[in-house]
């Protein structure tokens, strides 16, 4: 027995620790924990000679969010309108991604799949988006992002099934099947592929989705990439999240099980099948994911577009909006909002060469992003080596 709880060690894993962990602390653990990743990102832009302030305005102001001061002239904020829309965008697919951790969190689960359960759902709504001619344009979209999201809930709940059956590890199952469904799609959309383009016959590509299974444009010039409704399914499944964890039975049981999965097997809940519906789910918000960024925006899937995400994608990045979240409700939106505007202010289109190089200001996102998973995790894995040392027993007194 651990000292002072009167649990079992070991009751815990390391998941539903760090889960804890990042729900205490309210606004001010992430604030402080950003905070010190900027500043040290801060210290990288002057190392390489640049000025971190001007940097940052500069990235800030690529993001489009100067868009809400209403002192900017006309036409700054027409152009922050654009970078806005661009954010936004970006911001989506981070929103669903990082409700497929925070929700694994929440349940004493590590969900390291979330690209490979995007990757599902990008998968199967292309498909169905570039196929299927004939149907009604709402029908269509429909149909694709609901296959898109049970394509990601069957590639997540894989990884449930073998926590639930064998007591897999779920990080190791997920990061295979991530691996899994990338080199799928380089297959599939490879040269000969089975869902290569019939159209460019040299170039491994998809076909491009139909017009009427595009989703609509909701803000901005659709030829110029404006904001598209996809980004209200996401606000909507943040609704959904929020209801399935404090209003639901699934939610409780997920909750009961990530705090002790012990003591929720002695009061009736089946921990096996909680992991396995827990990851169903999770599949199919990163699946989701997918279906509206294939449907949104990018159209069609290449092979290139495949093996970059897969070191760099949506689904790696959703563990750092959850774990700055804390896993809840409003903090995964507001994290999705600060990785999606550094991901678009940091980018070729909207970093002046002059300020900062681009090329570098992608890195410095990546190392914001990493010092943030660092610092909230941190503590967490100190206190998992800790346990893990074998304590010595105090020798016994001589008589």
């Amino acid at each position: 027995m651990s000292v002072g709880d009167g649990e079992p060690q070991g009751t815990l894993t390391v998941a539903s620790r760090l889960s804890g962990y990042v729900r205490g602390g309210g606004i001010v653990t992430p604030l402080l924990t950003a905070a010190i990743a900027f500043f040290i990102g801060g210290l990288v832009v002057a190392l390489t000679g640049a000025n971190p302030f001007t940097t940052y305005k500069a990235i800030f102001d690529g993001s489009g969010l100067n868009w809400f001061f209403p002192w900017i002239s006309s036409d700054d904020r027409t152009t922050a309108a654009l970078n806005l829309q661009q954010t936004l965008i970006l911001m989506t697919p981070l929103i669903l991604t990082g409700l497929a951790v925070a929700y694994a969190f929440r349940a004493g689960l590590f969900n390291i799949g979330g690209q490979g359960q995007y990757f599902a759902g990008l998968y199967v709504g292309v498909w169905v988006g570039s196929t299927l001619h004939g149907l009604p344009g709402l029908l269509h979209i429909l149909l694709a992002i609901v296959l898109g999201a049970l394509a990601g809930a069957v590639w997540g709940g894989i990884a449930g099934f073998l926590k639930a059956a064998t007591g897999a590890n779920e990080v190791i199952s997920t990061i295979m099947l991530n691996y899994c469904a990338l080199w799928l799609g380089v297959w599939a959309f490879g040269l000969g592929g089975p869902l290569h383009s019939a159209r460019e016959k040299s170039v491994p590509i998809s076909d491009p989705v139909a017009h009427n299974a595009r989703l609509p444009v909701w803000w901005g010039d659709p030829e110029l990439q404006g904001l598209h409704i996809g980004f209200f399914i996401a606000l909507a499944a943040l609704a959904v999240f929020w209801v399935l964890l404090n209003r639901s039975v699934a939610g409780y049981e997920a909750r009961a099980v990530g705090f002790n999965p012990d003591a929720a097997e002695y009061g009736g809940i089946d921990s096996g099948r909680t992991y396995a519906k827990v990851m169903l789910t999770c599949g199919a918000f990163a699946g989701l994911a997918g279906a509206i960024d294939v449907l949104g925006w990018q159209f069609t899937v290449a092979t290139n577009d495949i093996q970059n995400a897969g070191v760099v994608g949506a689904g790696f990045i959703g563990i750092a909006v959850a774990l700055l979240g804390r896993n809840t409700t409003s903090g995964v939106f507001f994290s999705a909002l600060l990785f999606g505007a550094l991901i678009n202010g940091t980018s070729v289109r909207n970093l002046d060469p002059a300020v900062f190089q681009p090329e570098l200001a992608t890195n410095l996102t990546l190392i914001i992003q990493g010092l943030i998973v660092l610092l909230v995790s941190a503590p967490v894995i100190v206190t998992s080596v800790y346990r893990l040392r074998p304590r010595r027993r105090p020798q016994a007194e001589d008589a």
